[in-house]
């Protein structure tokens, strides 16, 4: 007689059947779409009325953002614009066809290197679509319908490089008053996400996660982690984490100084696979510069779970019609929650990786034991309060033995991964900085085991979440959507 798998697991593994069968139906670019202002004679685009956004002050916008960092607050990249622009009573509406109606709206921000909107009312109705793009249409975002309505309600776009955007909804005209749609957020970025600006690009020393062979087991880690957007103007780096369910749900682990909360975590773009396409050697010119990595894989709005302050960390969770898209290639990363050190060496090297400066993907390898620290200066006390872990780098990284990699502003929340390539924490901050030699060639990062039980309930901890069977595991290992 065949062996009977428990409920849980047979209901896991009919989960794991219907996702692996299901075909992409996410948030993500459509390259063959054009938009539908072009498949008609329309209005020229100079006569679609819209708003242009004043130009920057990028003196005062650096003296912010210098306090910002001495604060320990996560990087800013765009700044937003409060607005009130509705299909009701702005844009140009026309008819397409009989049957179908198109309304565009422009923005144009001479001073800014991408753009992206927050939609706080968001109901497009069955047939519809909405979908934004470049004055030409070279890049184009979309088409979105209903289904990529983020909590609650709302939308929250990717970026559009380049300094102005075109809005287009089109609807069947039978459904025409089934609309809701309300443009509150205009954010204008003035660096970041490809922007070439040296002063805001990723450090030369850092090591893009294209130089590892395609064999290295790291590059599964790589696939569990995203950089992200909160409300569209700062951001942060977070891990999507594997629980002992194995049902694949998105929970996405990152800092809780990263200001995601209950209120704006439906505001969260996460953007997975942002990585450069060639290894850039560490050290030299290109590495320093900016990158090509595509931003067309990525979940607009999340629901919040659970946050801390003590370790730094919060907890939220993606919830995408249809569940995890196949083509994002998603690794859910294994995790421990023992506090033992983790021996970290050469051999069996730990590693964090992470989205320095919102740049591409890079990958940093520790070769030395944890030590058990607090939060909080270089050297942190050890062992302190035993809520954070202090990691130092690699003097002598691997494939390129110099110079040292680290982490830097937007690297928050990024995690570090021990010698069996599991989570056991998520960065709070650290003196690491290309350069750095001694104990400030290190961070600080907030440690599973304290966030485990947290502050004592559900939305202070992990532990209902990553083990809702309540099963007691201390480790857990990493799966891809499709493992058996």
């Amino acid at each position: 007689m065949s062996p009977v798998s428990p409920p849980r697991a047979r209901l896991a593994g009919l989960v794991l059947l219907a996702l692996c069968a299901a075909l992409p139906v996410l948030a993500a670019d459509d390259p063959l779409a054009v938009p539908t202002a072009w498949t008609f004679d329309s209005a020229p685009l100079e006569s679609v009325p819209g708003l242009t956004l004043p130009d920057l002050d990028r003196a005062a916008l650096a003296a912010e953002d210098a306090l910002r960092e001495a604060q320990g607050l996560p990087p800013r990249f765009a700044v937003a614009s409060e607005v009130e622009i509705s299909p009701d009573r702005d844009g140009l509406w026309e008819r397409a066809d009989e049957e179908t109606l198109v309304w565009r709206y422009r923005i144009e921000a001479p001073d800014a290197v991408s753009l992206n909107l927050g939609f706080t009312r968001y109901r497009i109705p069955e047939g519809g679509r909405l979908l934004f793009h470049s004055r030409d249409a070279g890049v184009l975002r979309g088409p979105y319908t209903a289904a990529d309505a983020g909590a609650p309600g709302q939308f929250w776009t990717p970026v559009l490089p380049g300094d102005a955007a075109v809005i287009e909804v089109t609807v069947p005209a039978a459904r025409r008053g089934e609309l809701e749609l309300a443009l509150t957020r205009v954010n204008q970025a003035y660096r970041g996400f490809g922007a070439e600006f040296e002063s805001v690009l990723s450090g030369s020393c850092n090591m893009d996660i294209e130089c590892l062979d395609g064999a290295d087991p790291w590059r599964a880690n790589a696939r569990a982690v995203a950089v992200y957007t909160v409300n569209g103007t700062w951001t942060c780096t977070g891990s999507l984490l594997n629980n002992t369910a194995q049902d694949r749900k998105l929970y996405f682990m990152t800092a809780n100084h990263c200001g995601v909360s209950s209120g704006n975590a439906g505001g969260v773009v996460a953007y997975w696979n942002y990585r450069n396409s060639t290894c850039r050697v560490p050290g030299s010119p290109a590495s320093g510069g900016p990158g090509d990595g595509s931003l067309g894989q990525f979940y607009s709005g999340s629901t919040f779970r659970s946050a801390n302050s003590a370790s730094d960390f919060t907890l939220i969770e993606f919830l995408p019609a249809g569940g995890p898209d196949p083509a994002f290639g998603h690794h859910w990363a294994g995790w421990n929650r023992s506090s033992a050190e983790s021996p970290c060496a050469e051999g069996s090297l730990c590693a964090g990786v992470h989205h320095p400066s919102t740049d591409e993907m890079r990958i940093t390898f520790s070769d030395t034991p944890t030590i058990t620290s607090s939060w909080g200066g270089t050297p942190p006390p050890t062992p302190g309060d035993g809520s954070h872990i202090w990691v130092h780098w690699d003097n002598d990284p691997p494939y390129f033995p110099s110079p040292p990699g680290v982490t830097e502003p937007g690297s928050s929340g990024s995690p570090f991964y021990d010698q069996n390539r599991r989570f056991i924490g998520q960065l709070h901050g650290g003196a690491s900085a290309c350069g750095a030699t001694g104990d400030d060639l290190s961070d600080i990062y907030g440690r599973l085991s304290v966030s485990w039980t947290g502050g004592g309930s559900n939305a202070t901890r992990v532990s209902n979440w990553l083990d809702p069977g309540n099963t007691g595991a201390t480790t857990v290992d990493g799966v891809d959507l499709c493992t058996p």
